[in-house]
């Protein structure tokens, strides 16, 4: 699933291609939007709300879209062939003279006014990746309820937007931390310090990185590497899932890294 550093550079990108622009022509292939043209409208900024994507438009108009597990935007110059997917995955098409956007697979893309952003954003706990990320608040947040698993309260966005599973597996090796401690238990500051840490240092890069070794297959601690050796300790790496369902979410750890408490 993409986390809020992926999300974040997808904005960019967008932002920087069509920022200011003139939409020229809009296709959306959602039922909730089939018959919607917002051709001649000002595309004035894209920006990240934690993993959620907005498209201000002039006219008091949002484009909102989520990613989810597999969504995501594409651009492409005038004549340039789609790569993204099958053309039946395609969810939007935004055109100005110098850009097509194609957003593939959006589970999630709807229009609200600006003025309404809060509907759909407005339960977010602080945005680590924001330039006034609020530490405190996060920090609150997090300790609201102690029993709570670190790793559930980490991917809950209500507490602080952007962390994924990637993230938090990540944090928790890197802090010792076993997916089952309980809120109470840890270090918070130290979890939430790390987490932003490394989501901003990965905003340079195109892939993410906790190991500072930027090559396929070395790139992870923990994650997703259920079975291989530890690389630190060279104990077998274990997963499970953790969280309720509908909610859950594979966890990795080391049993020796990470003790249980």
């Amino acid at each position: 699933m993409p986390e809020g550093d992926t999300v974040w550079r997808a904005c960019k990108r967008l932002d920087q291609a069509l920022g200011g622009q003139e939409l020229t022509e809009t296709d959306f292939r959602v039922p909730t939007l089939a018959t919607t043209d917002l051709s001649g409208r000002t595309m004035l900024e894209v920006v990240a709300k934690g993993k959620h994507l907005l498209m201000r438009l002039s006219g008091g108009l949002t484009i909102h879209s989520h990613f989810r597990m597999d969504g995501s935007w594409h651009l492409y110059r005038p004549g340039e062939s789609w790569k993204g997917g099958p053309d039946h995955q395609v969810r939007a098409v935004l055109r100005t003279a110098d850009w097509t956007a194609v957003g593939y697979r959006l589970p999630v893309l709807d229009l609200l006014a600006t003025d309404q952003e809060d509907t759909v954003v407005g339960h977010l706990g602080p945005d680590l990746l924001s330039p006034d990320f609020d530490r405190e608040l996060a920090l609150t947040n997090l300790a609201a309820q102690p029993e709570r698993t670190i790793s559930e309260a980490l991917l809950d966005q209500r507490n602080l937007a952007g962390i994924g599973n990637f993230y938090r597996t990540e944090v928790c090796f890197l802090l010792g931390l076993h997916p089952w401690r309980t809120v109470e238990s840890v270090d918070l500051a130290a979890a939430v310090d790390l987490s932003r840490r490394l989501m901003k240092a990965n905003l340079r890069h195109g892939a993410q990185v906790t190991t500072g070794v930027d090559r396929p297959g070395q790139r992870t601690y923990v994650f997703e590497r259920p079975g291989k050796p530890c690389r630190r300790c060279r104990t077998t790496i274990r997963t499970a899932p953790i969280g309720e369902p509908p909610r859950e979410r594979v966890s990795y750890w080391c049993p020796t890294c990470q003790p249980e408490p």
